[in-house]
């Protein structure tokens, strides 16, 4: 499953990449291992918000479809 497939208030652990990692969210610290919680959605859906690492982090949907994660 992907980040883009978690609900607001769900929680995801980052397994990998379904493509080549975007360097600015890997320093961002959306490393494999590190936990994810959709926070939420914009009203058309992008950008997405989330909470990693205790900060906040808005993201693309496109974006989002790349990172594969596993509900915790």
């Amino acid at each position: 499953m992907t980040l883009r497939d978690l609900k607001p208030g769900e929680r995801g652990t980052i397994t990998g990449w379904s493509q080549d990692a975007p360097g600015r969210l890997l320093e961002m610290g959306m490393l494999p291992g590190a936990v994810v919680e959709v926070v939420r959605l914009a009203p058309l859906g992008d950008p997405i918000d989330l909470k990693v690492r205790g900060y906040h982090l808005s993201i693309r949907k496109q974006e989002a479809d790349m990172v594969r994660v596993e509900p915790v």
